[in-house]
């Protein structure tokens, strides 16, 4: 009988729970507890989007009134009306921006993000906008003088590789120069323009940018854009932990890849 009775209050209190309503905090995970950006951001009407403005043609921020432009910036504003939202950007650096898409500060960072094992360990990458790899640009007056422009060309006693802190610019000439001199430059803005005036002899960087500096600087030359030195993929930064998010940034992305749009931004920087 005790037993009968025992069983009889426990099938009672399973068939109350499994009526009682969902609590709203069900499924919200510990790590996320004020729910996914996919569900936050349409409801701020607001999309949070670091980049550093520094870096054409991904990211470019105009001095005199702080606006942005770029291929990620078009890109960011897609975005963020697709979500019922609008973006509102942030100014970080490449030392800072992966701790701060980390930290919460913005929703996402975007601008010519190269991905890299180092920074993936913090952030979750997107599928990638496109693939890239380190290439020398150095004055087309000079040309020559590199031969085919190999690391041991460059790396010679004589020689100024100039370089912007902070990101895998500076990680990759490190890791490669050991003979020429390294000089750093802290604005990536004009750092080019210190190559133009004969202040420095070569900048190892994405051959995307050495592609869209020597549009604008005709005295400038980039040396196998079409085989750089290394592989990489550009892809947007988000918080972990958000798959939702994540897994809609993703299906942006492989959208706007596929049916021309993020090549139409491209080409307006690449004329």
């Amino acid at each position: 009988m005790k037993r009968a009775a025992t069983l009889s209050v426990l099938v009672c209190l399973l068939a109350v729970t499994a009526a009682a309503p969902a609590s709203p905090d069900a499924g919200r995970r510990p790590d996320r507890p004020h729910g996914s950006l996919l569900d936050t951001v349409p409801k701020k009407g607001v999309l949070k989007v670091c980049t550093t403005g520094d870096y054409a043609p991904f990211t470019q921020r105009d001095p005199k009134d702080g606006t942005y432009r770029g291929v990620d910036v078009s890109m960011a504003r897609d975005l963020a009306r697709s979500l019922d939202a609008k973006p509102e950007f942030t100014a970080t650096t490449w030392a800072r921006l992966t701790g701060d898409v980390a930290a919460r500060r913005c929703d996402i960072g975007v601008g010519g993000v190269s991905i890299t094992l180092p920074r993936a360990r913090q952030v979750s990458f997107s599928e990638p906008t496109r693939e890239d790899g380190k290439t020398p640009i150095v004055r087309c007056a000079d040309k020559d003088e590199f031969g085919e422009g190999t690391l041991a060309d460059i790396d010679r006693p004589g020689t100024t590789v100039i370089v912007n802190p902070g990101g895998t610019n500076e990680e990759f000439t490190r890791a490669n120069i050991e003979r020429a001199t390294i000089r750093l430059h802290p604005e990536n803005t004009t750092i080019f323009e210190e190559i133009v005036a004969g202040r420095a002899d070569v900048m190892m960087t994405d051959a995307s940018e050495t592609l869209y500096q020597s549009t604008i600087h005709p005295e400038l030359c980039a040396l196998h854009p079409e085989k750089p030195f290394t592989f990489s993929e550009k892809a947007y930064a988000t918080p972990r932990g958000d798959a939702d998010f994540r897994e809609y940034v993703d299906q942006f992305v492989h959208l706007a890849v596929h049916d021309g749009t993020y090549a139409t931004y491209e080409a307006e920087w690449m004329k």
